[in-house]
């Protein structure tokens, strides 16, 4: 069992990732600024050994459609002086290290990022991974994007060699920064909020719905939308009785739609226009399912889609980390980010870790009846990860900062959907190493230990 004790000479790592400071217009709005200066203050006056990491997607440098080189960074500076003077002055009490992600993949491209940044005691390692030693095991830390087909580098460093996100978040992102203000509820400068990239279809409809639709309309489609699983129901009602296989149910249903006058007479209209409407998508979904799979298939050559589940994804890098562990046996653990999904997951005696993100994260929920469109509930989760030395091996110190989360969803939106679940969170401490164990872990009890266990929280709203 572990003792809980970090030695205290050696160096512990802080970690957090994916900040994207900065873009154009309203991707300016850094929601966290206060939660990062208190956080980088606490470092200045804390005594500890130490060292941040900030392991990729520091700033939001693709999401810059009309400055260049080293004018965004000028940019950055004059946007965040209290930012920038923050790290100058915790960098002066413990060493602050950045390595490029890939949205502000140019600070791998040009040496003189690592001289603007040293001189706010920042130090630039313009590398795709770099290392930490922790006791007699190694940290392995990379942002992750060269194991992303859409982000990845062809060429390391090369300022010309942009992935196909590159060209996503200088077409889309960064003009829905630009015109995000134009709408009634400045909404679509969250677009950098949906991951994976996929879902942002949905995401559009659904702000589009509950947000950007004229009230009018909106609220003449509701009864049509809300009963459209009925309407199905009773239209296999109708064909059973036109059959004559089971007529019973139907003539209970005309008899209850006579029974409530006016608004039977309502109902059935409502019902027996979404009949006609399921009969034409019956006949449209035929063709259309092979013009979807073709348009899939087609979307997944050229590598802007990905096969599978969006789920699956992580398994890419659980699969990175088993390789890494394989090739260099005194890795204890394997640190990314990328994926804004915060997670620990314990292989053996070994750990990998997903940094997330600190934006604002999204969930998807699907309303409780009818067909309307889904419902993106958005939270917080401003967290960071500790690694030092442990008298077992190495622990691993899980902290979240608090923030409340936004209240941007509509009445209706909340009528018609159920708070998300909270699930099991990372645990506040684990220990990897020859043995390990955990303790105080935050929410409710964890499953025990496993050959290979992911912690991965569902946030909690208020």
């Amino acid at each position: 069992m572990s003792s809980n004790a970090t030695h205290p000479g050696e160096k512990k790592y802080y970690f957090i990732s994916d900040l994207h400071i900065g873009g154009d217009e309203q991707l300016q709005n850094v929601e966290f600024k206060d939660e990062l200066i208190e956080f980088l203050s606490e470092l200045q006056a804390s005594d500890e050994n130490a060292e941040l990491i900030v392991n990729g997607d520091a700033f939001g440098l693709w999401e810059f459609t009309e400055l260049d080189g080293l004018d965004k960074f000028d940019a950055l500076v004059e946007r965040y002086p209290d930012i920038f003077e923050q790290l100058r002055a915790t960098g002066e009490r413990i060493p602050i290290t950045f390595i490029p992600g890939n949205h502000d993949y140019e600070l791998a491209c040009y040496p003189e990022y690592v001289d603007r940044l040293a001189a706010y005691n920042v130090t630039l390692e313009q590398e795709v991974v770099i290392t930490r030693p922790v006791g007699d095991r190694v940290v392995w830390i990379e942002h992750g994007q060269q194991r992303d087909p859409n982000n990845k580098s062809p060429d390391f460093g090369n300022p010309y060699a942009n992935p196909p996100g590159y060209f996503v978040n200088q077409h889309i992102t960064s003009r829905a920064g630009k015109l995000s203000a134009r709408g009634k509820f400045n909404w679509l400068k969250d677009i950098q909020s949906v991951t994976p990239m996929t879902e942002i279809p949905e995401w559009m409809i659904s702000k589009y719905f509950y947000r950007e639709m004229s009230p009018f309309l909106r609220y003449a489609s509701l009864p049509f939308l809300l009963t459209f699983n009925i309407s199905i129901l009773y239209l296999l009602l109708f064909f059973l009785s036109v059959l004559g296989i089971w007529s019973e149910p139907l003539d209970v249903v005309n008899s209850f739609i006579r029974f409530i006058g006016i608004a039977g007479v309502l109902l059935d209209i409502v019902l027996v226009v979404n009949a006609v409407i399921v009969v034409i998508l019956v006949f449209l979904s035929i063709p259309l399912f092979f013009v979807v799979r073709d348009v899939r298939r087609t979307l997944e050559r050229f590598g802007l889609v990905q096969p599978g589940e969006p789920e699956a994804i992580s398994d890419y890098y659980i699969d990175g980390a088993r390789e890494v562990f394989e090739a260099h046996p005194d890795v204890a653990v394997f640190v990314y980010g990328h994926t804004h999904r915060a997670s620990l997951t314990e292989i053996a005696d070994r750990a990998v870790i997903n940094t997330g993100t600190w934006l604002k994260r999204l969930h998807r929920k699907s309303v409780v009846l009818g067909i309307l469109p889904l419902v993106f509930y958005s939270s917080f989760r401003l967290n960071y990860f500790v690694i030092a030395a442990d008298d077992d091996g190495v622990a691993i110190e899980y902290h979240r900062i608090d923030k409340e989360n936004p209240s941007d969803l509509t009445l209706l939106e909340k009528l018609l959907t159920l708070k998300p679940k909270i699930e099991n969170s990372i645990p506040a401490r684990t220990v990897v190493g020859s043995a390990w164990s955990h303790s105080d872990t935050e929410g409710e009890d964890t499953e025990g230990e496993e050959s290979s266990t992911t912690y991965s929280p569902v946030d909690e709203f208020d």
